[in-house]
Order: structure tokens, then sequence, then C-alpha cells
């Protein structure tokens, strides 16, 4: 056997050169896998600490919205500003506006940091899915 030649891309000697239909398309559970992910990112998830899941809530309602054809989600270059003002509006959601009057104290950066890391990892992780699942060969 040379370097080229592994023992695993063999045919068994019984086939004797004739591939079986069913192992020329091997047929591949997409959507148990995806289920797999999909449970195990939850497992993950209800180790969150109570103010991040507070947190995911918001960032997961406003992906919903954006969940759709065409939408800057799914973009091969997602815009900067547009990401950062979803952030902006998901910050103006989790966190009430203190007292009657409109003026709102300044953005606590680290609080903003928190919801856009939490929201670049739930586009990354729906990229993935519809990367892997919604995939159109035609």
């Amino acid at each position: 056997m040379n370097q080229f030649e592994e023992s695993y891309l063999r045919m068994p000697d019984e086939y004797s050169g004739r591939m079986p239909f069913y192992l020329t398309y091997p047929m591949t559970n997409v959507y148990q896998t995806e289920k797999e992910y999909e449970r195990d990112m939850d497992l993950i998830k209800e180790l969150y600490p109570k103010r991040m899941k507070k947190l995911l809530a918001y960032v997961e309602e406003e992906c919903d919205k954006m969940e759709y054809e065409g939408s800057l989600m799914y973009d091969e270059y997602p815009d900067k500003v547009l990401l950062y003002r979803t952030a902006v509006n998901i910050y103006d959601k989790a966190v009430p506006m203190q007292g009657t009057e409109r003026r709102r104290e300044p953005r606590d950066r680290d609080y903003m940091d928190v919801i856009q890391a939490l929201l670049f990892d739930e586009i990354y992780r729906r990229r993935g899915r519809r990367r892997r699942c919604c995939r159109r060969w035609w």
C-alpha cells in the first residue's frame, strides 16, 4: 500500500469492484443532528446567570423578528452600524427608563458589550443553522 492509498478508502473485497447503490449517496440525517445541536445549546443556556437569561430572551425576540429572507442577519457581510443599532434597541427594552422624564442616563458600556456579544453569538448560531439545514441545491 502506497502513501496515497489509505485502508479506510478502499472498498471491501466482497464487492468485487461494484459499489452497492445504498453506498453511492450516503444519507445524512441533518435534522436529527440539528436537533442534537439545539438540545445541547439549550442545556448550555440553562447554565447562564439570571441576568444573562433575561437579556438572551430580548436578544432571541429581536433575532426572531430579523429571521426572514433577505434579512441583515443573513447578509454575507453584516452591517456593523445596523447591528449596533439592534443592540441599542435591545438595551432600550431591557433597561427601563428611570422616572417620568424622557431623558435617559448614558448607556452602560459593559452592559452594551454583553448585549452585543449575545446578539452576535445568536446571529452566528442562526446563520449556521440556516447554512446547514435550509440550503437550496438548485
